[in-house]
Order: structure tokens, then sequence, then C-alpha cells
């Protein structure tokens, strides 16, 4: 990871503590603690693979998204690490991840993610996945890096408008917003690089 994002996934870390420390009377609920703690899992993996796809592909278009994503995300996690710290929770859940998403309208799947062929969470790649992205080349890897993380922003989505809608902190509810503003329209763009390269979308996270 380039020192440019880590100042930046500090900086934002900062700027946290004290958005969250002032003005802010709400205590956090369980949708504010399991959304900053799965999406931060959630994001560490599409950091990961923007990573790898800025240091791989040699598509201009490609590498600037990878970078974009790469930088939002970890600015991100600074955030949701900083709210879990300052309201004493652990960065990853106790039990299962989406346990919060519970409830009437939000029953999702929730996998453990031990095996090579189940993802964590939905959206996410699994191992296998993951391992025969690292195996292409060129405008195959740019095809299935595309794919992969269209539906890593789809299979997030739902994690962000439940937030937006039940957090009970008013910034975590701005930036899941956010969040989920940002990669619709990140979706929309990546769809038509895989179409300019003759490959469709893989389907829809559960």
């Amino acid at each position: 990871m380039s020192s440019a994002v880590v100042a930046a996934a500090l900086l934002g870390a900062a700027s946290t503590l004290l958005l969250v420390g002032e003005g802010d009377d709400q205590r956090p609920n369980a949708v504010d603690v399991g959304f900053a703690q799965d999406m931060t899992a959630h994001h560490q993996q599409g950091v990961a693979m923007a990573t790898l796809a800025r240091e791989r592909s040699r598509a201009p278009g490609i590498r600037q998204l990878a970078f974009d994503i790469e930088h939002v995300q970890t600015e991100q996690m600074g955030r949701m690490r900083a709210w879990l710290g300052l309201w004493s929770q652990p960065i990853s859940p106790v039990g299962e991840h989406m346990g919060w998403m519970a409830g009437p309208g939000h029953e999702h799947g929730r996998a453990t993610g031990h095996r090579a062929d189940v993802p964590a969470m939905p959206g996410m790649a699994t191992t296998r996945e993951l391992e025969h992205l690292r195996s292409l080349s060129r405008h195959e890897f740019d095809a299935y890096f595309l794919q992969l993380m269209i539906r890593h922003h789809q299979g997030g989505a739902p994690m962000m408008r439940a937030a937006a809608e039940r957090a009970a902190v008013g910034e975590v509810r701005n930036l899941s917003a956010r969040m989920l503003d940002s990669q619709t329209a990140e979706v929309e763009l990546m769809k038509n690089m895989l179409a300019q390269r003759g490959s469709a979308p893989l389907p829809s996270p559960n």
C-alpha cells in the first residue's frame, strides 16, 4: 500500500474522532457497530483487489479506477476503525458477519467464509476466485477484475442502505449514504468498461 494511501487513512481516522466525538450525542446501536465491523472487512478485500489491479493492469482507465477505490476505501476503513475504537468495540464481530442485518426486509444469508468456495459476505470473492484473478493477465485480468469488483460493490449495497436508514449516529448514516452513491456510480462506470471489453457482469449477489 502506498504511503499516500496510508496517510489518507490516518487523516480520515483523525478527522473522524473529531466528527463523532463532537456534535453527536447519540450512542451507537447494533447497526452502527455491525456496519463498521462488517464494512471494514468488506473494504479490506476491495482494497486488496484494487491494489492488485493497480499493479497488474496496463489499461490507464482500470489503473485509475483501482487507485480511486484503493484510496477511498482505505480512508473509509480508517474512519470506521476509529469509530470502533471510540466505542470500545472490536474490529471484527464476535459472531457471524451481518447479524445486525437480521429483521424484516433484511434477511441475508450469512456465510462463515471458511471454505474456499464460500464468500464471507455477499459480493465478496471466494479464495478460489481471487486465485483465478491472480493467474490471469492483460485483457482477461481486466475483465475479471471488473466482474469481481462490480459484484463486490453490489454485495455491499444492502449494508450501506441499512446503515443509512437505521444507524443511530449521524456520521455513520452520512458516510454509508455517500458510500452507496459513489459505489453505485462506480458500478455503472465498470459495467460500461466491461461492455467495451465484450464481457458481461457476473450474476448479482443474493
